[in-house]
């Protein structure tokens, strides 16, 4: 399916002007898309069941949106990890590396776009204010134009626009196609949404409508839209893991879409929600089961040990690095206080000391539960 021609301009080079989204005549999509798309929808619906029976989600929605974060920055280049994103938030180390602050950024944005989602529709506008917190401070922040739509061509690959891989619209062109897109995302046209979320990460990535942060901008529309469709309460989907390992093909589908191979893109696609909620149901479940596991070692203490350690360990849930003086910021209690509650989670085999060969400025790590993400 045809869904733009590549269009001489006037100072040489082609750049890919879409056609009329969505087409005229329909996506035409083949009975055996649509068959997978119902799967990926019902897996979706999988995974709410499941998150919904977490005890408290929102304690362990910060490691869901940073793996996701870590994921989708580093296929930016980002080498930052999401240990370093946690260590960055605890604020166990002074020795990050500068790229973390990619994965802060997008942590920041996700979380501004799901709020702003409350009282605002998911629009153009609520796009633009989500790159703004994405790349306000960025690293790339002087040519990236936080929160704008660009007002010079782009073009992806390539050392200059004459060689590059692909040139999207320009300006006016690029502007006319994003009324399009959003007049889409509200359309009620029984596209299932697990598909249509695809659909629209294909089309934005075609008209990359901003200087930088495409990519991850794009990503993080996904997730909203799924949860603007109700498909997820909550963002615990970690999509981007899917296109970072398979991060070639990811590039290989998207640039089919722009040349009208859409249904090479959307099985890539619903693949990758289905492989994603098995891996994140599996996930939800092991989280649970540490946690019981690990509430019986806190209920077996004394009175006042086990209130005070399961509030600890609640709070290790959101952020499970952490050194003393974060849990004296949690708990009240002195220094000495602090760490005789780190020895004790050490002892119960909840906390693991993170670097042993440190004997000051020490962090600590929920290992068994960072490494549920890790895997």
């Amino acid at each position: 399916m045809k869904i733009g021609n590549l269009i001489k301009q006037p100072t040489g080079y082609k750049a890919f002007i879409p056609l009329e989204f969505p087409p005229p005549g329909g996506f035409g999509f083949t009975s055996k898309l649509i068959n997978k798309a119902s799967q990926a929808t019902l897996s979706l619906g999988r995974l709410d069941g499941v998150t919904q029976l977490l005890p408290n989600v929102d304690f362990f929605l910060y490691m869901y949106i940073c793996k996701d974060a870590a994921s989708s920055s580093q296929i930016e280049g980002t080498r930052a990890t999401m240990i370093d994103a946690i260590e960055a938030a605890s604020k166990t180390s002074d020795t990050l590396p500068e790229d973390v602050d990619d994965i802060i950024h997008y942590i920041d944005s996700v979380n501004y776009g799901i709020n702003r989602m409350k009282d605002f529709p998911l629009s153009l506008r609520l796009i633009k204010e989500t790159h703004k917190t994405l790349m306000t401070g960025a690293r790339s922040t002087h040519s990236a134009d936080p929160g704008h739509f660009r007002q010079t061509q782009n073009w992806i690959g390539g050392s200059n626009i004459n060689n590059a891989i692909f040139v999207p619209p320009p300006v006016e062109d690029m502007k006319h196609s994003m009324g399009e897109l959003e007049k889409f995302i509200h359309n009620d046209d029984h596209i299932l949404p697990a598909l249509k979320s695809g659909i629209i990460h294909g089309q934005f990535e075609t008209i990359h409508p901003f200087l930088d942060g495409n990519g991850r901008t794009g990503r993080l529309l996904i997730t909203l839209y799924l949860m603007d469709k109700k498909l997820l309460d909550y963002p615990v989907l970690f999509l981007s893991n899917y296109f970072k390992k398979h991060q070639q093909l990811y590039y290989q589908c998207l640039n089919g879409y722009h040349h009208g191979q859409i249904e090479l893109w959307l099985n890539f696609f619903l693949d990758g929600i289905i492989e994603t909620v098995d891996e994140a149901i599996t996930t939800a479940k092991k989280i649970t089961q540490i946690r019981e596991e690990d509430s019986k070692k806190m209920h077996a203490l004394g009175k006042t040990a086990a209130k005070t350690s399961i509030e600890v360990l609640i709070n290790l849930y959101k952020l499970p690095i952490v050194n003393v003086n974060k849990i004296k910021d949690w708990t009240g209690f002195t220094r000495q206080g602090a760490q005789k509650v780190i020895d004790r989670f050490v002892d119960l085999e909840i906390l693991k000391q993170k670097d042993e060969s440190k004997s000051y400025g020490r962090s600590f790590i929920y290992k068994r539960y960072v490494d549920i993400f890790n895997e």
